[in-house]
């Protein structure tokens, strides 16, 4: 696939992409004010749950139900600057440990009914195929970021590409909530460039300690990203598929490109941490429209998670101090937009009860 192939479909998908239904959204919200509750008792799921409204096109909307994790895997050639003590062969070892079922996302995963699925989008040492691996890679790693482009713009939309073809799969399997995940050592630092960038805010006040580094790397992850970040000074962020040629990651693209995914069948996706984050804004650049179909499934405690967050609109339903990634986050979320849906769906209404209106007490 060339750049310029990979750069139309990516063109096209968004021609196609239309935002959520305000006016839906209004509807699910006042359809939670018939349920038998006080107004507004269900806090955050009521929230979520007008935003499944406004997704689906529909009041009461479907359960999204069966879902799946995609857990797109790849290396990062800023790792040569000592930003992460763990070597690069965690990464494959880690893809190793997702396939064969060891992994946290797993263990939550399987409580929940969620499908993982994993995929090499650019991991540096060469993995053993297993079914529940898609071993396509774009490239073996990204440059190093910090003294040039972290891959090609042709990479960079192929890497998009790649996730929304995994999304359609996926959906085509009969998926109706996505979540995302990832694996990558020193994908933190990439994620805090991008966010950074999105942001106009410095690296001081948006990186984390990722893995749990000691205070010397810390300082020299924060110089890291700044210099990368002056480095690539003149960029337009609003290029999603730019920004993440020359400050991302290829599992970031492909994060990207499982939420474009999601906004084209009108299904939730349920964003993890700071790496789905980057994902997350990425594709709000490239399509708008996309944040709509967004449901942030937790805080993540680097401080880049929360500025994105923020840059996106998006409210996130747990702050558990988690930083592990591969989509754990987002799977413990899920029970919640499950439940936001099954109280839209299942509750009963005053009508229903023969109750006029709704009581006034909040605390009833």
């Amino acid at each position: 696939m060339t750049s310029t192939d990979a750069e139309q479909i990516i063109d096209d998908l968004c021609r196609r992409l239309t935002t959520v239904n305000p006016e839906m959204r209004a509807a699910g919200a006042r359809h939670h004010l018939q349920l038998t509750k006080p107004p507004g008792s269900l806090g955050a799921l009521e929230a979520v749950g007008a935003t499944l409204s406004a997704i689906s096109e529909t009041v009461i909307p479907p359960i999204p139900s069966p879902a799946a994790v995609a857990v797109f895997a790849a290396d990062h050639g800023v790792l040569s600057e000592g930003v992460s003590p763990w070597p690069q062969e965690v990464t494959a070892q880690m893809v190793a440990n997702f396939c064969g079922g060891g992994a946290a996302i797993n263990a939550i995963a399987d409580l929940n009914n969620i499908a993982v699925t994993v995929v090499n989008a650019g991991v540096a040492s060469p993995l053993d195929d297993h079914a529940m691996l898609q071993n396509t890679p774009v490239r073996t790693g990204t440059n190093n970021l910090l003294v040039g482009p972290a891959m090609s713009r042709s990479d960079a939309a192929k890497a998009i590409v790649l996730g929304l073809e995994v999304g359609q799969r996926l959906i085509a399997e009969g998926n109706r909530c996505l979540l995302t995940g990832d694996m990558g050592i020193g994908n933190t630092t990439a994620s805090t460039c991008i966010i950074a960038a999105a942001t106009s805010k410095p690296a001081a006040s948006l990186t984390g300690r990722g893995t749990g580094i000691d205070d010397d790397v810390f300082a020299l992850k924060t110089r890291v990203i700044q210099a990368a970040l002056d480095r690539a000074e003149g960029l337009n962020p609003s290029d999603g598929v730019g920004l993440l040629s020359e400050l991302g990651g290829l599992e970031i693209g492909g994060i990207a490109g499982l939420c474009l995914a999601a906004a084209e069948a009108r299904i939730p996706v349920i964003l993890d941490g700071v790496i789905a984050a980057a994902g997350a804004v990425v594709a709000s650049f490239i399509s708008p429209a996309a944040r709509g179909y967004m449901i942030a499934g937790h805080r993540s405690v680097e401080p880049a998670s929360s500025a994105a967050l923020e840059h996106l609109g998006l409210t996130p339903l747990l702050d558990l101090e988690l930083r592990l990634g591969e989509g754990t986050g987002a799977a413990l979320a899920y029970p919640l937009v499950l439940a936001a849906a099954g109280v839209m769906a299942n509750m009963a209404t005053f009508d229903d009860l023969g109750i006029e209106s709704a009581p006034n007490d909040h605390d009833a």
